[in-house]
């Protein structure tokens, strides 16, 4: 296997309160300039959660935990003559408002502030690809799959009555 043909794994963490969203501004490519969920690489032996909760810390300050998985989707980045240079499973996770106001950009964000679908919608030049999709699907009652559970132990997504031990 070379490390072209590598699958890497990133996340981009969601917090919703109200009826906006945290966004950062990216400082890096891809999308340096357009304003998207934090988010990042999943650091080897790092869990989705602890990956979405550290990269909101250092992305914007927010101290938070993660709930669960709203969606995942892939990433193909294909050299002109086709070849791929890059593929990426990014999870996206919601992550409890905890409330906090002391929101500041850092590590690779230039700016961070709270956005509306309407102010979304309102400059789509300004915004990375799918974020009204995903914002839309943030605000919705469809809520969080609740895994994966801590320690693995996904019996615990059942009740106790609806399974043997």
């Amino acid at each position: 296997m070379t490390a072209s043909s590598i699958v890497s794994a990133a996340i981009l963490s969601v917090v919703v309160r109200g009826a906006r969203l945290l966004l950062v501004q990216r400082a890096n490519p891809p999308d340096q300039g357009l304003w998207g969920f934090p988010g990042g690489r999943i650091e080897h032996g790092e869990t989705l959660f602890q990956a979405a909760e550290r990269e909101l810390r250092e992305e914007t300050g927010f101290v938070t935990r993660a709930q669960g998985v709203l969606t995942a989707f892939d990433v193909l980045d294909r050299m002109p003559e086709g070849r791929l240079r890059f593929h990426y499973v990014i999870a996206v996770v919601r992550c409890a408002d905890s409330g906090q106001t002391d929101i500041r950009a850092a590590d690779d964000a230039v700016a961070v502030d709270w956005f509306s679908l309407d102010q979304i919608r309102a400059a789509p030049e300004r915004m990375s690809p799918g974020l009204l999709e995903l914002g839309t699907l943030a605000l919705s009652d469809r809520g969080v799959a609740p895994w994966p559970v801590p320690g693995g132990d996904l019996r615990r997504l059942i009740p106790a009555e609806d399974h043997a031990s």
